[in-house]
């Protein structure tokens, strides 16, 4: 499994365990929801900057 598949695996993951929408996790991760769906789909690949915003507000929540 690649990283990118790893991370997409994580948001859905996250959000299912915190009954979260990408909304919310845009917001707090200071991404746009556009930008969470596209990596969470897959449809692009998440930078190491947005990964590590992403991992940040998951890893903050827990």
């Amino acid at each position: 499994m690649d990283e990118s598949n790893n991370l997409s695996m994580e948001i859905i993951n996250f959000e299912k365990e915190f009954d979260l929408i990408d909304n919310q996790v845009a917001f707090g991760s200071q991404l746009s929801v556009e930008r969470v769906h596209d990596i969470k789909s897959q449809a692009s690949q998440a930078s190491k900057d947005e990964a590590d915003l992403l991992r940040k507000f998951m890893d903050s929540q827990r």
